[in-house]
């Protein structure tokens, strides 16, 4: 356990040099995978055998490399690829805020503030390049679950869906895709909304949803008659969370549902997922994954009761937590 991070970086490392995809079809030596991604032969063997020895990639008595299961999920082209997560999650600036754990755990504070001396938001709109890794790993973990979403949510009466901090579009382009006769606003941040027309053109459903860029702490879209946060107010300590609950309950209507979909830290002491995933919250902004007890406080605080809470089949362990007007 103390040592998994030498295995992640050097996941981070075969992700970043797109080993996978030089092996889709079909095995290769360590010299032609040296040459194709400009690598030190000998170092690069070292690499892929340690990646063999905890089952990804896989040596043949020929010295030849080739994808295992696990090694599929470094291609960038295959459902469910991981690929993009490995490379954000090793890169300096995301080593840099799990650094400043011993700070988060004594302060509360994000960790990544604490490295930059700015929110992890500021720093991504300062740096386009950074910025495009980290949309294309949330983009890439977002479509692993969003058919699973939708046919959760059961958005067959909803008319129009509001995605608030639906980040590049992902799961408002396949609630789209699903309900031809839905149309969607996507609203978030200035920079993150204008890489989305892309992905919404692809899926095309560009036509029937609309783009608003703007500050959830200052207002929401209006006309909505069902609202989705995915995977967002987990960036946000309660009173942050409450704020944008609170706008999101001005701009809804009587008989307006809430959808928040996030992960839902279980009581006991097994291994569970979310509690990873609260201290990466912590230590990325200050946030955090909460229990249904606590997010029966953060709804009541808002002005919402807590209506129902309901596991995702094949959703990652996401579950829906929905709201309805008090």
């Amino acid at each position: 356990m103390i040592n998994g991070f030498w295995v992640s970086q050097a996941l981070y490392v075969a992700a970043t040099l797109g080993l996978a995809d030089l092996l889709r079809d079909g095995r290769k030596t360590v010299d032609e995978l040296a040459n194709a991604v400009s690598a030190h032969a000998p170092s690069l063997h070292r690499l892929l055998r340690v990646l063999a020895s905890v089952g990804v990639f896989a040596e043949d008595t020929d010295g030849r490399f080739g994808l295992t299961p696990l090694a599929e999920y470094l291609r960038t082209d295959v459902a469910g690829s991981h690929r993009a997560w490995a490379i954000w999650s090793g890169q300096p600036s995301t080593w840099a805020m799990w650094g400043e754990l011993l700070h988060c755990t004594r302060s509360g504070e994000a960790g990544f503030s604490k490295a930059y001396g700015k929110s992890i938001w500021e720093y991504y709109a300062e740096h386009p390049d950074q910025n495009a890794i980290f949309n294309a790993a949330m983009t890439g973990t977002s479509r692993v679950v969003t058919q699973a979403i939708v046919r959760s949510a059961n958005l067959s009466s909803s008319t129009t869906v509001v995605d608030v901090g639906g980040g590049q579009g992902a799961l408002i382009a396949a609630a789209l895709e699903s309900h031809p006769a839905m149309r969607g606003i996507l609203f978030d941040q200035p920079h993150v909304v204008a890489g989305a027309r892309e992905l919404l053109e692809a899926a095309g459903v560009a036509s029937r949803c609309e783009l608003i860029a703007g500050n959830f702490f200052e207002s929401v879209p209006e006309r909505g008659d069902t609202y989705l946060l995915k995977s967002m107010l987990q960036d946000w300590d309660d009173p942050h969370a409450v704020a944008i609950l609170r706008n999101c309950r001005r701009a809804m209507e009587a008989g307006a549902r809430l959808l928040v979909i996030e992960r839902v830290i279980p009581p006991g002491n097994d291994f569970h997922p979310s509690k990873l995933g609260d201290l990466l919250m912590l230590v990325m902004y200050g946030g955090r994954v909460r229990s249904e007890r606590e997010f029966t406080q953060l709804y009541a605080d808002a002005g919402f009761n807590l209506k129902s809470t309901t596991a995702i089949a094949e959703g990652a362990g996401l579950s829906i937590i929905e709201g309805s007007l008090v």
